[in-house]
């Protein structure tokens, strides 16, 4: 069980050595979620992604190292999957990023592997599939898909769907991906390996905005626009890795997680 006696926040970047030095003196434990998450930024402006996810997290692994953390948990993406039509996704399978946000996260998890295996340091990469949840923005241009939609049905205004709306997620309510973090960091036979974090449910946007709809008890007007590069057809996960090693389990479905990420929206609105 892992335990807090107090909070401190401290607004910085993570490519900065000497700030890293600072924070982690004294640190046995490094939740790395820091990122540009956005697949479509990472197109139209490749190198910030880059430095955020690459070079960022290797100063974190250099800093983590040199204050003798004893493990580091890294935010992978499913990403690194690419387009393969083999579903589901297992973490042995080919690798192939579609966009430089996903050669970044496999960058990344790459340097965490490298990292246990050479100077000793544990890390355990996670491929997040599609998280989702309550405070997500929805203002920004690169928004996830979930908070878009619902504060388009809750506003009664359509929303914008690149392709034919048959391209499918594996969904992961927030409590799942927060439940896997700390698992994965007690875990023993953990360190140096990666492990995909999801429902091992495939939803298309179609019937995600048909159990909105349903909801909200509002039709919602759909407008098409073509697909967007970088972007894969279809991702499913194969989760038995984490359900065997870190004694994971996706205890809230994507329906439960969609109701309750739609309540607090509504909420807010």
């Amino acid at each position: 069980m892992i335990e807090h006696t107090r909070l401190e926040v401290i607004e910085g970047d993570v490519r900065d050595a000497a700030l890293l030095a600072r924070v982690l003196e004294g640190v046995e434990l490094v939740f790395h979620e820091a990122a540009i998450p956005s697949v479509q930024r990472s197109v139209e402006d490749p190198l910030p992604t880059n430095e955020v996810n690459v070079t960022g997290t290797l100063h974190l692994l250099l800093a983590a190292r040199r204050a003798g953390v004893r493990r580091v948990v890294y935010a992978a993406s499913s990403s690194a999957y690419g387009d393969s039509p083999t579903l589901p996704k297992r973490e042995d399978m080919a690798t192939a990023p579609m966009s430089p946000y996903a050669v970044a996260k496999l960058a990344g998890e790459h340097y965490c592997r490298t990292f246990f295996d050479v100077f000793g340091l544990e890390t355990v990469s996670l491929r997040y599939f599609n998280v989702f949840g309550p405070r997500q923005d929805p203002t920004s241009l690169y928004s996830a898909v979930i908070p878009l939609f619902i504060t388009a049905a809750l506003r009664r205004k359509p929303v914008t769907i690149y392709g034919d709306g048959e391209q499918s997620r594996d969904f992961c309510f927030i409590d799942n991906v927060v439940s896997a973090n700390l698992l994965a960091a007690e875990a023993p036979g953990a360190a140096g390996r990666m492990f995909n974090i999801a429902c091992g449910e495939a939803i298309s946007l179609n019937q995600m905005l048909a159990l909105i709809e349903q909801i909200s008890g509002a039709p919602i007007a759909r407008q098409h626009q073509p697909p967007r590069a970088g972007d894969v057809r279809h991702s499913l996960a194969d989760v038995q890795a984490a359900r065997t090693t870190l004694g994971y389990e996706p205890r809230v479905s994507f329906a439960d997680g969609l109701r309750r990420t739609y309540d607090w929206f509504a909420r807010q609105l």
